[in-house]
């Protein structure tokens, strides 16, 4: 296999290199595998992307090697490819520029791939057609679980957190993260800050912890969560970013942050043997018999 090859994707033509270099080697998974699991996920993966700064963590000697996050634009990139310059929100301030890519087509999500940018992270709002910050158009909160509690108990917890947004009037979609637990979306109408919905989702948590401490935990002290599922309800805040619904993930074999079914989680609720985190191949199954599960809740 040539170590460089020319593609064209939407018109656009990319060169991409290395498609034998294994990037998960636990599952022998290449390169040219995750390129490939991009591209066919990319029907359903890009409404999540669009208007959103995308960070990404790039491992380009594979997962057992070293990783680093990357937010500004690599040096290189190609011309075509959608870009925002802001001032950082993060706690270094205002003053540093960052220009982030905007993802909205296959070729733009190649490029990235092509990076070995497994990981792709968005904030919960998006920018208008002038570049400019909007308020969050949807909410997430993290179930994360402390051991010995795994992911059953973040489902069991799932079904509470969704009781509690539908008593607010918002129904929310479940994500097993890929990694250890669950997020949970909700669409908003983007008519608050992203201030209102992170107290809004604390809110929520600190309910939750009254009525349920012997398995909800919702303040971040490291001491209180074993045993428990801590509600992160701080990745609303304007600076923070989640893991996108179907991206890839950096662990030992290739999982994803992959749309689950109501069903699914009731079902892991009741026995925590009933589901696990989905590989990639897991899921493209998936959306070849079932499309995107998420429907148009998020992204209509």
């Amino acid at each position: 296999m040539p170590d460089e090859v020319m593609v064209e994707v939407d018109g656009r033509t990319l060169k991409i290199s290395n498609l034998a270099k294994v990037l998960y080697p636990e599952s022998g998974t290449t390169k040219g595998e995750v390129l490939n699991y991009y591209a066919q996920v990319a029907p359903v993966l890009l409404p999540h992307l669009a208007d959103r700064a995308v960070t990404r963590i790039r491992w380009p000697d594979g997962t057992a090697s070293h990783q680093f996050f990357e937010k500004n634009l690599p040096n290189g990139a190609p011309k075509w490819l959608r870009s925002v310059t802001v001032s950082s929100t993060g706690s270094r301030g205002g003053g540093d520029r960052i220009t982030y890519p905007l993802v909205d087509d296959t070729a733009g999500l190649t490029y990235l791939a092509n990076l070995a940018s497994l990981e792709l992270h968005v904030h919960q709002w998006k920018f208008n057609g002038k570049q400019q910050p909007l308020h969050p158009d949807r909410l997430v909160i993290d179930l994360d679980p402390g051991a010995p509690a795994g992911l059953g108990e973040c489902c069991q917890v799932a079904l509470l957190v969704r009781d509690k947004l539908e008593g607010r009037g918002l129904s929310c979609a479940p994500v097993t993260s890929g990694s250890k637990g669950l997020h949970l979306y909700a669409a908003l109408p983007g008519d608050k800050t992203a201030d209102e919905v992170r107290d809004a989702a604390q809110e929520v948590a600190r309910e939750l912890t009254d009525e349920r401490g012997d398995l909800v935990v919702w303040k971040m002290t490291k001491t209180l969560r074993p045993g428990k599922v801590f509600l992160d309800w701080s990745q609303n805040t304007a600076a923070k970013t989640t893991i996108t619904p179907y991206s890839l993930r950096g662990r030992n074999r290739p999982y994803v942050a992959a749309p689950r079914t109501w069903d699914e989680i009731e079902a892991g609720a009741e026995d925590a043997e009933e589901i696990d985190h989905l590989l990639l191949d897991e899921v493209l199954a998936r959306i070849d018999d079932e499309g995107d599960v998420f429907g148009d809740l998020l992204h209509g």
